[in-house]
């Protein structure tokens, strides 16, 4: 069962739009009148400007702007001190100005700018896909089909696998990252993001966990494309068919490495039914009521489709637990240090024992393999 406080929300979707959060405001002007001058000339810039933002998110801010009827969805980082590697508009846009052409779920990426007079930091624009997002509860208009929740949760699995097969070079995306030695340099970057903002309470449980998992790191089978944000909110669904993904987005991590770190992922985010409350994830309250499959299934599932040995897929699920546990320390400091103005960040750290106890779960699992 996963506690009440890892999210308010329970029996309604949440909503997709509203107004700019107080603090989040950009300057609009100049961002529409740079855009007027760069988005390539299929799109209709002539309409008059008008934005909204995309609330769910918990660090890239990303608004949905229009100019008349031409919708579009702008992403910078957020405000204040970044931590080393994290918020890369620029792999963002060079994945996603390319990829769009071999792999039919990345959004299409049309403008870049590094000029930070006009948004305050590196910003890009892209289109505006049109769909469901699933958090923690099954869309009234996704309702009327039957087992929906397992549909829905294999159609990512099928979209990471068919990800994972893809050819970088195709997208001529074959030089973005080092996949020699991949697994330790992010698990050793992690260890240096959690020391930046370490909370002295769980200091020594974070160093045992760190130490298990280099002591007992999987060699990699293959390299692939790897998001490094794989989950079921980070995907977008055709209401009338829950048997595919129509959408993935959040690619600013993406690199070259061992695909088995979104399965990790992917793992960590998910509800199973044997789960105590004092271990579960950051899985949006209601996922484990919406008849998803179990952690099993979708690792047996995974393996079936990708090929590959997932025999130590607790591993990457007990890192993936580890360094979320990570992130929300860092959106947590971010927020006491005034970087942030999201009130969420205000309690985000409060489930950190849960992920620690999680982690420790993985890789007691993982031991027993």
């Amino acid at each position: 069962m996963i506690p009440e406080d890892v999210d308010p929300f329970r029996d309604v979707a949440l909503p997709e739009l509203e107004a700019v959060r107080s603090g989040e405001e950009l300057d609009w002007p100049s961002i529409a009148d740079y855009l007027r001058h760069t988005l390539p000339p299929e799109i209709d810039t002539r309409g008059s400007f008008r934005v909204l933002q995309f609330p769910n998110g918990s660090a890239n801010l990303t608004y949905m702007i229009a100019f008349g009827t031409s919708e579009l969805v702008f992403r910078r980082p957020p405000f204040g001190t970044l931590a080393p590697g994290a918020h890369d508009m620029g792999r963002e846009y060079k994945v996603l100005s390319t990829l769009w052409r071999q792999f039919e779920l990345a959004p299409r990426a049309y403008v870049f700018c590094d000029d930070h007079v006009v948004a305050g930091a590196d910003f890009f624009v892209m289109e505006r896909c049109r769909g469901e997002v699933v958090r923690g509860v099954i869309p009234a208009t996704m309702r009327q089909h039957t087992n929906v929740g397992k549909r829905i949760g294999f159609a990512l699995v099928d979209a990471m696998a068919r990800f994972h097969r893809l050819d970088p070079s195709v997208s001529d995306l074959d030089d973005l990252g080092r996949p020699e030695g991949f697994v330790l340099r992010q698990l050793q970057g992690w260890k240096k993001r959690w020391d930046l903002v370490a909370d002295e309470r769980y200091a020594a449980q974070m160093a045992g966990i760190f130490d298990a998992l280099e002591a007992t790191m999987p060699g990699p089978q293959r390299v692939s494309l790897v998001h490094n944000d794989l989950k079921l909110d980070n995907c977008m669904f055709d209401p009338a068919d829950p048997d595919h993904v129509v959408a993935i987005f959040d690619w600013d991590m993406t690199t070259l490495g061992d695909p088995l770190i979104d399965l990790g992922t992917l793992l960590n985010y998910w509800p199973d039914p044997d789960d105590d409350s004092s271990v579960v994830g950051l899985a949006h309250v209601g996922m484990e009521r919406m008849g998803l499959s179990s952690r099993r299934e979708v690792v047996v599932r995974y393996g079936e489709l990708s090929g590959i040995d997932v025999s130590r897929a607790d591993w990457y699920a007990a890192f993936a637990r580890w360094k979320t546990a990570t992130v929300v320390q860092q959106l947590h400091h971010r927020w006491v240090v005034g970087d942030s103005t999201d009130e969420r960040m205000a309690t985000v750290a409060d489930g950190i024992g849960r992920l620690i106890g999680g982690a420790e779960m993985f890789i007691a699992a993982d031991k027993g393999n």
